[in-house]
């Protein structure tokens, strides 16, 4: 049976209230990754991928530092962890079971850690693979027969320059693959617990969205911080908002928190800067959010609602994996952002921490 989440309506008609926004609406996929058992033939976070067995698999060899956590003992307190969540009555459910106590002593003593390995080729690991079925923008322009983007990053930071997973994408058509890689390549050491994403299924689910405040035009940035004009709408917003209303249209009626297709860019960690792409110069589109939480305390009214009973659940490892359901972090609980040419998808994508 297919997972659907639903994201509540918006309490205001943000384009009613300011009709200069109503141009600027675009939809965004929320992927709603839930931990689960997906297969290479399911759009994914975390999951198997639908890779040919002919193709090899991708490595990064840039030079690595070194790493901190062992990739199988990382999944398996991942697995403990969504089985207490699952089972919140049971106090022992995040206990590792004997098998698996058995297979945390076997991964600590197969593996040398005297031995150095930052010099090798480090095996990418999955992070997401979507269908077009899933998500319907996801055709590439140029390439009306790609209906798949698989997604994966190497485990580690990469100083002085990038503080974050380098990502890399791969568009395909998913009939034209036949015979499946079904053992890739893993590292044994991954750089931190929170570069490891749980195996997700998706409850894809489209929704509009307006500019992040910053993205807006310093007139329509003034409008929407003008509280009178809230008012002479008659729009229903809590007076509490109206020293600064412009907090209530971040939080509430312009970007989507967490996973996301397309879209618009949450900004806060950085501002909004050209984003030129590298191999032609045209300014390029958010493709994909990868974000460390489905959102905090202030954008409550994005929760599914399918999902309100965990939300407020007075146990915190339960609320957690509604907050946090793939276990992942980039820095400080921020997003990592990928944009993609809007001319040509095989031209170099970029990455941006926000």
């Amino acid at each position: 049976m297919k997972t659907i989440r639903t994201t509540p309506p918006r309490t205001v008609d943000v384009a009613t209230v300011f009709p200069e926004l109503a141009p600027l609406a675009r939809t965004a996929t929320r992927l709603h990754p839930r931990p689960g058992t997906p297969t290479p033939y399911d759009s994914s976070v975390g999951g198997p991928l639908l890779w040919p067995a002919d193709e090899p698999w991708p490595h990064c060899d840039a030079p690595h530092e070194g790493g901190g956590s062992l990739l199988d003992v990382v999944r398996l307190e991942q697995r403990a962890r969504v089985r207490r969540a699952m089972t919140p009555d049971d106090p022992r459910a995040g206990d590792y079971t004997p098998e698996e106590s058995a297979a945390v002593q076997q991964a600590e003593q197969r593996f040398d850690w005297d031995h150095d390995e930052s010099e090798l080729p480090v095996p990418l690991l999955p992070v997401a693979q979507l269908y077009a079925r899933d998500v319907p923008l996801l055709r590439p322009p140029g390439r009306s027969e790609a209906d798949l983007l698989q997604v994966l990053w190497c485990p580690f930071d990469h100083p002085p320059d990038q503080w974050m997973p380098r990502t890399a994408l791969f568009w395909r058509t998913a009939a034209d693959v036949s015979e499946l890689l079904t053992a890739p390549p893993e590292p044994h050491v991954v750089e931190s617990e929170e570069y490891v994403t749980v195996p997700c299924v998706l409850a894809p689910e489209q929704v509009t969205e307006y500019p992040s405040l910053p993205d807006l035009s310093k007139e329509l940035q003034e409008q929407v911080k003008d509280w009178s004009r809230w008012q002479a709408a008659g729009a229903r917003v809590d007076s509490a908002f109206a020293a600064h209303p412009e907090s209530y249209y971040g939080s509430d009626l312009s970007v989507a928190p967490g996973w996301k297709f397309g879209g618009y860019s949450r900004w806060g960690y950085i501002d909004p800067s050209p984003r030129p792409c590298p191999a032609c110069g045209t300014e390029m589109d958010p493709l994909l959010t990868i974000a460390s939480t489905e959102g905090d305390s202030s954008q409550h009214s994005w929760i599914p609602y399918e999902d309100e009973p965990a939300a407020t659940s007075d146990q915190s490892h339960v609320r957690d994996l509604v907050r946090r359901p793939t276990a992942i972090q980039i820095a400080d609980l921020h997003a990592e952002q990928l944009y993609s040419c809007p001319r040509d998808p095989d031209h170099p994508h970029m990455e941006l921490m926000q």
